[in-house]
């Protein structure tokens, strides 16, 4: 199945770039809660619903632009929770970082993920306890993390200003700071690059579910800041707690 959900998350991707490209037009909105939303989100979405509706038409679906009401996902224990677009902030800065995320949830756990970067053609994945990273060239790479002296820190793009993280990254010690957007935060922590991915902003669920199931396939733990890893079980709030991706 993770190859299938590979092609549907590259599929995804190529509708992404049609907008991204102005090959169809932007048509940008935004929601309630004030965050951007675009053609090229609902596009992925669409992609992608009728992906999975083929693939696994027994096993429900989390998306971030049309979640189901509390009352309908309250008893699933195995579902799809999917960001067809994530980092749409930075597919407005075109800077290249953002994702396509698509995990399977099992007793809350990401037990399989993929997060894939339209802009440079590169795919990571999980499933089965093992992590792997396709490069543009179609070279297929396994993933462990990595120590490193200093540790490489990554932090959000959108929130690298935040006072709780600067609080935090004071009292780290030595080491090196680099910030990207979207979910490649986990990539890069699972792919040895990083050593650190420190999050106390917020977060919605479908913004990590399938960068968790990669780092944590490649060695990483995935925990709040009370020490219990991050938990996908149905829950009415669909905001995560604070966190930190690390190797110990």
């Amino acid at each position: 199945m993770i190859e299938q959900i590979s092609r549907l998350a590259r599929e995804a991707g190529v509708a992404i770039m049609q907008v991204y490209a102005g090959d169809i037009p932007l048509e940008l909105t935004h929601k309630q809660d004030d965050s951007p939303l675009t053609a090229a989100d609902l596009a992925a979405h669409r992609v992608i619903v009728a992906g999975l509706g083929q693939l696994a038409p027994d096993i429900p679906l989390l998306s971030e632009e049309d979640p189901p009401a509390w009352e309908v996902r309250q008893g699933w224990t195995r579902y799809w929770l999917v960001d067809p677009l994530d980092g749409t902030k930075e597919f407005l800065r075109r800077n290249g970082e953002f994702t396509v995320n698509i995990a399977l949830i099992e007793g809350g756990v990401p037990v399989m993920g993929v997060v894939f970067a339209p802009a440079t053609n590169v795919l990571y994945a999980a499933d089965s306890g093992k992590a792997w990273k396709i490069n543009p060239d179609g070279q297929r790479l396994e993933l462990h993390c990595k120590e490193a002296r200093p540790p490489l820190v990554v932090v959000s793009r959108s929130h690298s200003d935040d006072q709780e993280l600067q609080d935090y990254l004071a009292q780290l010690g030595e080491h090196q700071t680099v910030s990207i957007g979207s979910s490649l935060k986990f990539c890069l922590v699972a792919e040895g690059s990083a050593q650190l991915y420190p999050r106390f902003g917020p977060t919605s669920v479908w913004d990590t579910a399938a960068g968790h199931a990669v780092a944590a396939a490649a060695g990483a733990l995935v925990k709040d800041w009370t020490g219990h890893t991050l938990d996908y079980h149905p829950r009415e709030s669909l905001i995560n707690p604070g966190f930190r991706v690390s190797l110990f």
